[in-house]
């Protein structure tokens, strides 16, 4: 960790929400005169769609069913610390983009399924903000959790994510259900060894629970609503966080369990802004003393 380059990640599965965390970071950014740099992780995958069809093919060939984004192999993890250190140590560093549509093809002027060119960040960041699959990572070849200064896991339950990884990839990337269904299947090894273990790297976890049935993801016709949801928040380090104050302004929120609490699932964005901003205040405040 460096105080004075502070880097923020944010790990969830595909699916998980992260990007709506990013609005509300985005959000924080604006409102706090906060300069931010981002990255994805998809700028940090192994192969382009081309590169990964074929990689999945070979796989399969030599009876390996458990290969996919989610797996650290298919990543450039190494690439993604060396970043993360190097942001740390001198505020500088880079990125590119992963192309995913036709949209995202017209604003990078870059084909689909393929990557743009590696660019250095803007100059005089505040601080560096990840979103992706793998920003938590603690294995035998990268520790990425000791390099982020705010760590913070989106976990939904899983029938949730599902339905909303079903819903988003047929509604924006015109798959079908049985090809997403594949696709599950697929992750479900690396979601266990490669996802989960980087929860308890966190220092926040936003936990969204569907209180509608969701017993059959794979036929839900709609994507329970916030108002048909809770979220539970978890704090590692539960020391410092006044928890009397964010219960009387989250109304209808309680506390759980001595590091968490339970709020309405419409409230998530108050919760994030309540929480975090002094936590991003107090990052940059200490990184420019230093």
């Amino acid at each position: 960790m460096s105080k004075k380059h502070p880097i923020i990640s944010v790990t969830g599965s595909s699916g998980a929400g992260t990007t709506t965390v990013k609005a509300t970071f985005d959000q924080i950014f604006r409102r706090e005169g906060i300069t931010a740099v981002s990255i994805e992780g998809d700028a940090f995958h192994r192969y382009n769609r081309a590169d990964m069809k074929a990689e999945l093919e070979a796989r399969k060939s030599s009876g390996d069913e458990t290969f996919s984004h989610f797996s650290y192999d298919a990543n450039e993890l190494g690439e993604l610390e060396e970043i993360f250190r190097t942001y740390g140590e001198t505020g500088t560093g880079r990125t590119r983009h992963y192309v995913h549509d036709d949209d995202e093809a017209a604003r990078w002027n870059t084909p689909p399924g393929n990557f743009t060119d590696w660019e250095s960040f803007d100059e005089g960041s505040d601080l560096l903000f990840y979103e992706g699959l793998h920003g938590a990572v603690a294995n035998d070849e990268v520790n990425l959790a000791a390099l982020a200064d705010l760590k913070i896991g989106v976990v939904p339950v899983i029938n949730l994510e599902w339905i909303q990884k079903i819903h988003r990839d047929k509604a924006s990337r015109g798959y079908t259900t049985e090809a997403v269904t594949d696709t599950i299947l697929r992750r479900m090894h690396a979601y266990v060894h490669c996802i989960c273990p980087q929860f308890i790297q966190t220092d926040v976890n936003f936990q969204r629970v569907p209180v509608v049935d969701t017993s059959d993801p794979f036929i839900a016709r709609w994507i329970p609503t916030a108002d048909e949801s809770l979220v539970v928040i978890r704090f590692r380090n539960p020391r410092g966080i006044d928890f009397p104050y964010l219960t009387s302004m989250i109304q209808n929120s309680w506390m759980s369990r001595a590091n968490s609490i339970v709020i309405p699932g419409g409230k998530m964005d108050l919760a994030m802004q309540l929480i975090f901003t002094p936590m991003v205040q107090r990052l940059v405040t200490e990184s420019k003393r230093a």
